[in-house]
């Protein structure tokens, strides 16, 4: 075996390296500090690996995204949403009876309890779209209660991977409906998986909705590119709380929490909100630029850049094709979206960004194709949690199934005082 070694307080010691099947290899540091008494420190874990996965690569010299070895391009083109979350959750494509059984698992188990309904009549007037989803799919785990942590039961982990998928857009829809105070539009059978949530979502009993299938096709793909992206912040949230055998509801709960930050998936709506300001008047390209370019200005150009790609994210060059598709056939005001692409065609003449990789990422357009297809920008990270639940599914599944799987437990290097005598509360002064 491969090692490498490293020298602390006189003595040597050998740390295995692990080789991945292509991409960085990893020093093996489990054994480390039970033989040398030390740890590692790496704030944010940008440089450490928490698991071994089979999901999902990025090539760093082609800058590929492969979902189980498959390019995300190939899927993105031939494929659906949900044959793309069956490769991520049981890895490999379905043939033609596993995506029929597939699908009609989704339709079966699209509706919400009826009793959940009730959340939505207390809810407040305004209340965030991701607070509504995080705790609806929470409260499954009380409505669905038939849990699976252990390989034991297939068919009770088919079930709740059908449970989720299904009923997350459903929700997702109600939230919406709810916010406008309208009645809920319920699935239909015959409706595939983004057509019914389009259909729930604009569908209303005073005018009716029938999906354009430029739309769906569309809503296919940005759900697709959302659906995996290596252990990011709300994946590696998944699977810390799984690892303490959470049920799956609970620890998806935890990944829709982690990504409404606005640093992970609320970086749609911000990065909408820069082009809104440029369209308005309140900002130029050139000042965003410059202002980006300023290491002493707090100014972010949101959508531009990703801590995992040394060039331009692949996701982009596909997300664009739909999205000129998509105003092209709805005849649509294209203005922003072509403020967009300026901004991206200026800033790449700037040496500044290149040198550091500030490349659009799939963040900077995707509000965009979201706002065409008619979603509000309030539904933006709901979106990015629809398409990204499969991926939490398929690394909470793989984390499980894995022999050396333990439960999470970071370490610390503890910087504080290490001892304070005790002073009675009469004794303090304030």
């Amino acid at each position: 075996m491969e090692k490498a070694t490293i020298k602390y307080d006189q003595n040597e010691y050998e740390l295995p390296i692990v080789r991945s099947s292509i991409g960085e290899p990893a020093l093996d540091i489990s054994n480390m500090r039970s033989e040398t008494g030390l740890i590692t420190l790496d704030p944010g874990f940008h440089n450490t690996g928490s698991a071994q996965s089979e999901i999902c690569y990025r090539d760093p010299q082609s800058n590929t995204l492969r979902y189980r070895g498959y390019d995300v391009q190939d899927l993105a083109h031939h494929t659906t949403f949900t044959e793309t979350a069956y490769l991520l959750i049981y890895g490999e494509l379905p043939d033609l009876e596993q995506k029929e059984n597939f699908r009609r698992m989704l339709t079966e188990h699209s509706l919400i309890h009826q009793d959940m309904l009730h959340f939505f009549v207390g809810l407040p007037p305004g209340a965030n779209p991701m607070g509504i989803l995080s705790s609806m799919i929470n409260a499954m785990a009380l409505y669905y209660p038939n849990f699976y942590v252990d390989n034991s039961d297939p068919e009770a982990f088919d079930l709740m991977v059908a449970r989720l998928i299904s009923k997350v857009r459903t929700i997702a829809a109600f939230s919406y409906k709810k916010s406008l105070g309208e009645p809920f539009v319920y699935p239909v059978a015959t409706r595939s998986y983004c057509d019914n949530f389009l259909h729930m979502m604009f569908h209303s009993p005073t005018e009716s909705y029938e999906a354009d299938p430029v739309l769906i096709k569309a809503l296919n793909v940005a759900l697709i590119l959302h659906a995996e992206h290596e252990q990011n912040c709300s994946t590696s949230t998944v699977r810390l709380v799984g690892s303490s055998h959470a049920n799956l509801y609970a620890s998806v709960c935890a990944g829709v929490c982690a990504l409404w930050g606005p640093l992970h998936g609320g970086t749609s709506y911000n990065a909408i909100k820069t082009l809104r300001k440029i369209q308005q008047g309140d900002l130029s390209i050139t000042e965003a630029i410059e202002k980006t370019k300023n290491p002493r200005d707090p100014f972010r150009l949101v959508g531009f850049g990703h801590p995992i790609y040394s060039g331009e994210d692949p996701r982009v060059t596909i997300l664009k094709k739909y999205l000129a598709e998509v105003y092209e056939h709805q005849g649509m005001d294209s203005s922003l979206y072509q403020i967009a692409q300026e901004l991206e065609f200026q800033s790449s003449k700037e040496d500044y960004f290149a040198e550091n990789n500030l490349y659009p990422n799939l963040s900077f357009y995707a509000g965009l194709l979201y706002e065409a297809i008619g979603i509000p920008d309030n539904m933006f990270t709901v979106m990015f949690a629809i398409g990204r639940l499969p991926s939490w599914i398929a690394h909470w599944k793989e984390m499980h199934s894995d022999p050396s799987f333990k439960l999470g437990r970071p370490r610390q290097v503890y910087t504080g005082i290490i001892q304070k005598d005790f002073i009675p509360i009469e004794h303090r002064n304030g």
